[in-house]
């Protein structure tokens, strides 16, 4: 039977309950009419999935498989075909365990380095979010696995996540903290959503009309079920009226008394209850048509396939020639990670690994002598450990330090406090430094850190947290076996009260204000000229590129009109190499505030040396965009618009300048308080104020008359008796019809 045709056949009982899950993991069965069970996972970088006691939170065990790096991780290659081979092979671990819907990815912008989850999400840019999500999702959905993104919306921090209010304005919504979530339902095809803890402007997600039907449904054209977070209902009633399908997790006795009652009372239309329904069984009927029984899966492949995309995710930040390491050269490596990998994060997306690859481990038969050097618990002798490692490093020609973040430190449910790494690793990596000229650092973290110490060592290694292989993939690099070639998905501050939402994150009475606006990561940090550690797409790679011949089919267009970009990229070093082409587009000058320039798309490409490949963007109106409340839609300016192809967004090699013709009119209601400069605009009022205005005070003369002027009110040409109040009165008629 049809999902239209079950329907038909269950009663308002049946309805009401099928709407929360079965348990912590599954949905509801229907055993008269056939209607099966299906089963969810936590994801995105691994399947955690528990065949006992369910939790959401990581704690009680779940099956060995294999962890891949996470999302910060992901990000970071800038490679939208490594995310899809992500994709794909997590959807086959799933068909291979049964499970028909990962919960991922996270596609929440970082706001603030301190949020605890942020090695979960993607990028502080929504650009980069939603086109490296799109390519997940569409690889995972291929295997007939559904994904759920996640959390909607505006979850950008642990502190109060399922109760805090995040007061964010329209623009910035629309502009930042939406647009990947739109790009994974317009592009990636994802079949589900989750919706947040959290509220927005005072409203939970759960129950949030304009973000379940009128954002996702109604602009978006979403068609598929939209899952609470587990545990997010505050009015189940509320919650279908606005949107919501299912509620997460059930118990087998929740009968929906709540939601039949309210149908009955009328405070909930079963057309509301009968849309949910639906949406849900045509999710169990697909998911039970793609579900392929037999498939197997190669472990030592995925463990390949985790170490090869490590090595696509790590960012070389810094090199002064320390690396790639020679093998025929002593080489120490120091400091607890090197031996026991930090690998992942903590929370309901922990991966239950057999064996995690360590450093040491990897690097045997090489020239590699070993130090702890600190204690990630904190319980040991921090001076001992520190002397020893000194010790050790006199010994060697290189000294590599293993350091970052501890497990304490990042954490779903608990924001970090500081951008600090551990003292005792600081103390360590100066008392090297102190006594060894060439010194590399290895960190490993979900986010940006303060490094203190980053001018006097030689090199940077960010592996961020690149799953079980993190440990191999670390000595590849190190070694150059594989070439770095990932770049910053988020801008590193020098501090955190760098940071655009340090003085208002987290907030406070359980009230989170987005008073940075559009202005988050190197939107704010290129707009203020900020001194910053490593920008926003930086990265470095063993061999070098030089980019040529940046053109547009078009140098004038409208905004409804394709625009074909090219530009021509050479590997000019000696070893191959990946390139990330980044493409910004700047506006010249705008009536509003925008930033100094904002991604609009970007391309990795394997180059040989003296190799030259020809990389093509396509923009359309977005890209020259910004969300304007008057008219509640994208709206382009009309003016000349910079193209720009960058390694990162303060190192911009090509440009060329295009003008672009907005054809929207702005609807413009004319006031007694409308300014005389902003009448001067409209297209019949310019006339009109040439004639009321005195003689010899034209508005192109002085510029402090000018200034003057322009800014009057119109209610000023009544008091200096260029009007009568009905003359006045009649013109703001006349203009508005």
């Amino acid at each position: 039977m049809t999902a239209e045709q079950l329907l038909a056949k269950m009663t308002l009982q049946e309805k009401a309950a099928f709407c929360s899950g079965a348990d912590f993991w599954h949905t509801k069965a229907i055993e008269r009419l056939g209607v099966p069970s299906v089963m969810m996972c936590d994801g995105p970088h691994g399947l955690r999935k528990q065949e006992g006691a369910g939790d959401h939170l990581g704690l009680n065990d779940s099956i060995e498989t294999v962890c891949y790096p996470t999302a910060a991780a992901m990000a970071s290659s800038f490679d939208c075909v490594a995310m899809a081979r992500l994709g794909k092979a997590l959807g086959r671990e799933c068909q291979a365990e049964g499970i028909s819907m990962l919960l991922g990815p996270g596609v929440n912008i970082k706001r603030s380095p301190l949020c605890g989850r942020n090695f979960e999400y993607l990028s502080e840019d929504p650009c980069l979010a939603g086109q490296m999500a799109a390519a997940y999702i569409r690889a995972l959905q291929e295997q007939g696995v559904s994904a759920c993104v996640k959390h909607f919306a505006c979850n950008n921090q642990e502190t109060l996540r399922m109760t805090g209010d995040s007061r964010v304005d329209e623009r910035t919504l629309h502009e930042i903290y939406l647009p990947a979530f739109e790009a994974a339902v317009k592009e990636g095809g994802a079949r589900s959503i989750m919706c947040a803890y959290n509220a927005v402007n005072g409203t939970f997600c759960a129950e949030n009309k304009a973000l379940l039907t009128d954002v996702l449904r109604d602009q978006w054209d979403f068609e598929g079920m939209v899952v609470t977070d587990w545990g997010a209902v505050k009015g189940r009633a509320a919650g279908i009226a606005a949107g919501l399908d299912l509620e997460m997790p059930g118990s087998p006795a929740s009968t929906g008394d709540e939601l039949l009652q309210a149908v009955k009372d009328g405070t909930l239309a079963e057309a509301d209850l009968d849309r949910a329904v639906l949406n849900l069984l045509r999710f169990i009927l697909q998911s039970t048509a793609e579900q392929q029984p037999g498939v197997t899966i190669d472990r030592d492949a995925c463990r390949r396939l985790s170490r090869e995309l490590a090595g696509e995710c790590a960012v070389l930040m810094k090199n002064d020639g320390a690396l790639p390491l020679d093998e025929g050269k002593t080489v120490a490596f120091i400091g607890a990670f090197a031996a026991q990998p930090r690998y992942q994060g903590a929370g309901s997306s922990h991966i239950n690994v057999p064996h995690a690859v360590s450093a040491m481990e990897a690097a045997q038969g090489l020239n590699v002598v070993y130090a702890q050097g600190y204690d990630p618990t904190g319980s040991a002798d921090a001076a001992a450990l520190r002397e020893e490692a000194v010790r050790v490093a006199c010994q060697a020609d290189t000294a590599v330090i293993f350091a970052g973040l501890t497990d304490d430190d990042e954490c779903e449910g608990v924001d970090r406090t500081h951008m600090k790494l551990p003292d005792e690793q600081n103390a360590l990596i100066e008392a090297i430094t102190a006594i060894h000229p060439r010194t590399v650092v290895v960190l490993h973290g979900g986010s940006p850190m303060e490094l203190p110490w980053q001018d006097r060592v030689q090199a940077i290694l960010c592996m961020y947290l690149g799953g079980e292989q993190t440990g191999a993939a670390a000595v590849d690099l190190l070694y150059g076996s594989v070439n770095p070639s990932g770049h910053l998905a988020e801008t590193w501050p020098l501090k955190m009260a760098d940071n655009p939402a340090h003085l208002n994150f987290p907030g406070e009475e359980g009230v989170a204000t987005y008073a940075e606006g559009i202005f988050t990561g190197y939107r704010y940090y290129d707009k203020k000229e900020m001194d910053v550690a490593y920008p926003f797409g930086h990265g470095l790679s063993y061999t070098s590129f030089s980019y040529s011949n940046l053109r547009a089919d078009k140098t004038q267009l409208r905004d409804t009109d394709m625009l074909q970009v090219q530009v021509d990229v050479t590997n000019t070093g000696s070893r191959p190499g990946k390139v990330v082409v980044q493409l910004y587009v700047r506006d010249h000058e705008s009536t509003v505030r925008r930033p100094i320039r904002e991604l609009k798309a970007f391309e990795k490409v394997l180059l040989q040396p003296s190799e030259t490949a020809t990389v093509t963007f396509t923009l359309d109106k977005r890209a020259f965009a910004y969300w304007e409340p008057k008219c509640s839609g994208w709206y382009v300016e009309s003016g000349a618009f910079e193209l720009e192809i960058g390694e990162s967004s303060r190192d911009i090699r090509q440009h060329i300048t295009i003008m672009v013709e907005g054809t929207t009119l702005l609807p413009f209601i004319v006031t007694e308080t409308t300014t005389i400069g902003q009448l001067m605009k409209h297209p019949k009022g310019a006339a009109f104020i040439s004639q009321m205005l005195p003689a010899g005070s034209s508005t192109s003369g002085d510029k402090t008359v000018q200034a003057m002027i322009t800014d009057m009110p119109l209610t000023a040409l009544v008091s200096y008796g260029r009007m009568t109040p009905q003359q006045l009165q009649g013109l703001i008629q006349m203009l508005n019809a």
